[in-house]
């Protein structure tokens, strides 16, 4: 016969993003996880292996359910400049107020604190930035085609330095960076893009 859980994997899941989320995995011991979650160590272990392999599971649940949603509406918001301005505006406003200020980004925080020894988190976070390095190019590319930017803009290279600038957002809010100072950076960088008057 077969195991019968007593729990739902998907609301354990979602209750690991945010212990994870908000204070890391190094920082996080088993006894936290296992608190936050509400099940037991074995239950634990039997459904999702050990707390690193339910870490790399909360941080796919976090792309796809915080970020990829986020990256597909940039890709197809069509304005160019004004769409990705519209990104970052998300962006500042999600780190700088509401239920989850302060925290950063789960992805970014994952970068700060990553060793590189763990393939299935590397894997995660690198689709992680091919996406958002995709949708910051569809983005350019538009504003290439609204003439928004300069002629000697290289479409791939802005595309990456928009991405850093994300993580850089993400990172600074986290350590307690204000929401004028995090637009004042973004309106610099997409002025630098745009042609002189």
């Amino acid at each position: 016969m077969p195991d019968v859980k007593h729990f739902d994997p998907d609301a354990v899941l979602d209750r690991a993003v945010r212990l994870f989320w908000r204070r890391g995995a190094a920082a996080t011991g088993i006894a936290e996880v296992v608190a936050e979650t509400g099940i037991n160590r074995s239950s634990l272990y039997a459904t999702f292996g050990g707390k690193r392999d339910l870490y790399v599971a909360a941080l796919r649940r976090y792309v796809d359910r915080q970020s990829r949603p986020v990256f597909d509406r940039l890709a197809a918001d069509g304005r160019g400049l004004p769409g990705i301005a519209a990104f970052f505006d998300g962006l500042v406003a999600a780190r700088c107020s509401g239920e989850y200020a302060r925290w950063g980004c789960m992805v970014s925080n994952a970068h700060a604190a990553q060793d590189g020894d763990d393939a299935g988190e590397r894997e995660v976070l690198d689709a992680h930035h091919e996406a958002l390095c995709t949708a910051m190019r569809t983005a350019l590319a538009a504003a290439r085609e609204h003439g928004q930017l300069r002629g000697d803009v290289d479409v791939r290279s802005a595309a990456q330095m928009l991405a850093l600038l994300a993580y850089g957002v993400n990172m600074r809010s986290r350590a307690g960076a204000g929401p004028g100072e995090l637009a004042d950076s973004v309106d610099a960088a997409l002025r630098s893009l745009s042609p002189l008057p």
